[in-house]
């Protein structure tokens, strides 16, 4: 059990703990809220103290995996130490950091069908974390010339749909894809490539 009890003020948290369980084990749609309830300890009228259904207890394991992930990008990013091209890399692998870490937090955020914008708080540090990845792509396309510069929401989606790419077919250890390269020399080489094409690699780096 993740609790054999909880303490007054701490059933929340145990539910959430409870949830994050559930999820890596059964995945988003595989458990029911009396299961999350009977994990933490507690009656399975409890968690309607907190939470309408599942799906607001999910949601509230992916706000709280948006607040990690935002946090552990913007450290990333100031291990930069005013490098844009290492800050840049630095926030791609902390991407993949994060994803094997908490998986369970994980896949609340991006793989179960949770509305970010229905949920205010959600949606604002979900933007936190985007913004990490904005203001990094910003930086380092700035020198660019203006005809050749690309939105920095764009190239903060392609380097964000990659390293997502890259995390659910080689850095989750589920079956199926492999590959004799190391997530994070596929996440690189590919971060390498895209950078010369914009310009901002030479081609013989």
């Amino acid at each position: 059990m993740v609790r054999k009890g909880y303490h007054h003020g701490n059933l929340k948290q145990a539910l959430v703990e409870a949830t994050i369980k559930l999820i890596e084990e059964k995945g988003p749609s595989g458990f029911t809220l009396s299961e999350a309830a009977k994990l933490a300890g507690v009656s399975a009228a409890a968690p309607y103290r907190h939470f309408k259904g599942r799906e607001d207890l999910i949601a509230e394991v992916a706000r709280q995996g948006f607040e990690i992930f935002a946090d552990l990008l913007e450290f990333a990013r100031a291990k930069g130490n005013g490098s844009t091209l290492s800050a840049f890399e630095s926030v791609g692998r902390a991407y993949l950091a994060f994803a094997r870490k908490y998986p369970g937090h994980y896949i609340a955020m991006f793989e179960s069908g949770v509305s970010i914008n229905a949920n205010p708080e959600l949606a604002a540090v979900a933007n936190r974390a985007m913004n990490v990845l904005i203001q990094s792509a910003e930086d380092l396309t700035k020198h660019l010339p203006s005809g050749k510069r690309p939105p920095a929401s764009m190239v903060s989606q392609h380097v964000w749909a990659l390293a997502h790419g890259v995390v659910e077919l080689f850095a989750r250890g589920e079956p199926g894809a492999r590959s004799p390269f190391s997530p994070e020399d596929l996440l690189e080489s590919g971060l390498g490539i895209y950078l010369r094409g914009l310009g901002i690699l030479p081609e013989d780096k």
